[in-house]
């Protein structure tokens, strides 16, 4: 019985994380428009451009996150992360992988 109320336990806590993990957290304040960044060549072959963005740091301040090269993943296409606007403010959406 103690095992089966340690375990009810446990997974209840780790519920409670995972939850948290998706949380969106909802900006104010409109974000800054994105900076121009002039990229001259890739790095190396195979690899992608990932586009720097503005955060929001831990003072609610806008700090600006810049851009690197990455690795290619066969078969998939960099889609760059954006602001996008909700009720009540601004969230942001991060960037992924997505089969082509």
């Amino acid at each position: 019985m103690k095992k089966l109320i340690f375990l009810s336990l446990t997974l209840f806590i780790l519920s409670g994380f995972a939850l948290q993990t998706n949380a969106q957290v909802i900006i104010k304040v409109k974000p800054k428009a994105p900076k121009v960044v002039v990229v001259h060549k890739k790095a190396r072959p195979n690899h992608v451009w990932i586009a720097g963005h503005w955060k929001v740091n831990r003072y609610g301040k806008y700090v600006w996150v810049g851009g690197h090269w990455v690795k290619k993943r066969h078969g998939y296409i960099w889609i760059n992360g954006h602001w996008k606007k909700v009720r009540g403010g601004w969230v942001w959406v991060p960037g992924h992988w997505k089969i082509a």
